[in-house]
């Protein structure tokens, strides 16, 4: 297969219409790794207000590149999500108060962007995170086609359809599993969500609430920290809460043991990975204390177990605030690809 068009749509077999202008198809030349520069957050200096690493994205891709496993034609590069693309999912009034710094300021955890034009928060900040949550659709597609994919960004766990908060201004996760499940019916009817940031993921909770029966979803969280969402946890069928300061081992083996018994008792046809790495060691809004070795650990764990059982993964970066991180991540997709749970041109499906 030749090289693809980046901007052309996946259509539906039956008509020309394109089925979303977030999906493409990508050469067997290319990673199904998606990112792109526009996904960083760069506000003059006040993302420094936050404790977040505004920059993640770009040093995980500089490291890879470094290592010779991507280049910038071997990647996917995504779509910034439109509105109609977001209003699958969000509701107009959500999306319309994005367009007042207060609100936004509430979201990012940053007071400052209270004084900050509109115009250039949607700039800055906003047009970034739809960047990801593009990212994060077609990921969930390339999944469909090659196995697995990758968005080196996205996880906005904490955004619902109507509601944002925690950093999180998209509820990518959602949009990425209402997608697939309009646009490829025949090919996913049910889907899994293992999130593993340190923080509750009370936004897709709270969107698959009653849908439990065609979403399941394993969190495992330090349930002492935001959001303490207990209206969202009745969506969890698979809850694990963990005390603070858990280390490697406790954890690895409770991470092992729920997804076993998650994947015996639902088969789903795709599994979303949020695989926040705000579970380390220090950092200071996770409060556990996993090693770099351990979160490199848990990765394999899970992409070994989807890959055994023949199940699509797509993995989002989500959380993880300490500057180290950036590093782990790509230590971490470094070691799926040495362990062949990775590959250029694999398709075990």
């Amino acid at each position: 297969m030749g090289k693809f068009k980046r901007h052309s749509s996946v259509r539906d077999s039956k008509n020309s219409e394109p089925k979303t202008n977030l999906w493409f198809d990508i050469s067997t030349e290319q990673w199904p790794i998606v990112y792109c520069n526009h996904y960083n957050v760069r506000f003059g200096g006040l993302e420094k207000l936050h404790p977040f690493d505004a920059v993640k994205w770009a040093n995980i891709f500089q490291y890879l590149k470094e290592e010779g496993l991507v280049t910038e034609d071997s990647i996917a590069k995504p779509k910034e999500a439109t509105e109609t693309d977001l209003l699958l999912v969000h509701t107009k009034k959500y999306l319309n108060s994005l367009k007042w710094g207060w609100n936004v300021a509430a979201i990012a955890e940053i007071p400052a962007l209270v004084f900050v034009p509109n115009f250039l928060i949607q700039k800055l900040y906003l047009r970034p995170m739809r960047f990801q949550t593009g990212g994060s659709i077609l990921a969930g597609r390339l999944a469909l086609e090659r196995g697995w994919a990758i968005n080196i960004g996205g996880g906005f766990h904490h955004c619902s359809r109507d509601k944002g908060g925690g950093f999180c201004a998209y509820a990518d996760i959602t949009l990425l599993v209402k997608h697939l499940f309009k646009y490829e019916p025949q090919r996913v009817r049910t889907a899994m969500i293992v999130d593993l940031d340190a923080h509750q993921g009370n936004g897709h909770e709270r969107d698959f609430l009653g849908k439990e029966d065609k979403v399941f979803i394993m969190d495992v969280y330090n349930s002492s920290i935001y959001p303490k969402d207990r209206e969202a946890e009745a969506a969890i069928r698979c809850k694990v809460k963990i005390a603070p300061f858990i280390e490697d081992r406790e954890y690895l083996a409770l991470v092992h043991r729920n997804l076993e018994k998650s994947l015996d008792s639902f088969q789903p046809d795709i599994l979303v990975y949020n695989a926040g790495t705000d579970v380390l060691a220090g950092d200071s809004l996770g409060l556990l204390s996993v090693s770099a070795h351990g979160i490199i650990e848990r990765d394999e764990m899970v992409f070994k177990k989807a890959r055994e059982r023949k199940i699509p993964i797509v993995m989002l970066t989500s959380g993880g605030y300490l500057k180290k991180t950036a590093r782990i991540i790509g230590d971490s997709i470094l070691n799926l690809h040495e362990h062949s749970l990775i590959s250029l041109t694999d398709k075990s499906l």
